[in-house]
């Protein structure tokens, strides 16, 4: 579980999550911009484990991804992989921090789909297996299923005007 700061614990997490397009540069000064795809904003309690921010962010997109985020102070081709509760929670507090008190920023997010994980099947030594022997390969394409519980929260998700 991801846990709030001290002076944030009742304002929600804002993501600002864009899918289904592409980075590329600009074509007046090669700065890094998304393209395409579709952006929307999902709002969650600060409770949120990774786990389930994953199977939000999954459902929101029609299917699973990987998330990888832009930190407030960098540009588009620094962009951070988040895996497990500690990156979110590392994320969070970099955007604590960048926050005024007045306001807070949405976290910028990626949603790309996951790369698969190839698993090669060793075999058994020839004396115990029988004389033909395969090699299988196997994808993990939802390695963010979730294992673990989830603290109860709601998640609210609003379309993004493009412009």
């Amino acid at each position: 579980m991801v846990g709030p700061s001290i002076n944030s614990r009742n304002v929600p997490l804002k993501f600002l999550c864009s899918y289904g397009g592409k980075i590329i540069p600009r074509h007046t000064d090669g700065k890094l911009r998304y393209y395409g795809g579709e952006t929307r904003v999902l709002s969650v309690h600060r409770c949120i484990s990774f786990a389930e921010l994953m199977v939000k962010l999954g459902e929101m997109c029609g299917a699973s991804v990987s998330l990888r985020c832009q930190l407030p102070s960098e540009d588009l081709d620094a962009l951070v992989s988040i895996t497990c509760d500690e990156d979110l929670a590392n994320l969070i507090e970099e955007y604590d921090h960048a926050a005024t008190p007045s306001s807070s920023l949405k976290i910028r997010a990626f949603l790309l789909p996951p790369k698969s994980t190839k698993l090669k099947l060793v075999s058994p030594p020839p004396s115990i297996s029988s004389t033909s022997s395969t090699n299988t390969t196997i994808s993990n394409h939802d390695a963010t299923s979730p294992e673990s519980s989830f603290c109860s929260t709601s998640a609210n998700i609003f379309p993004i005007a493009k412009s």
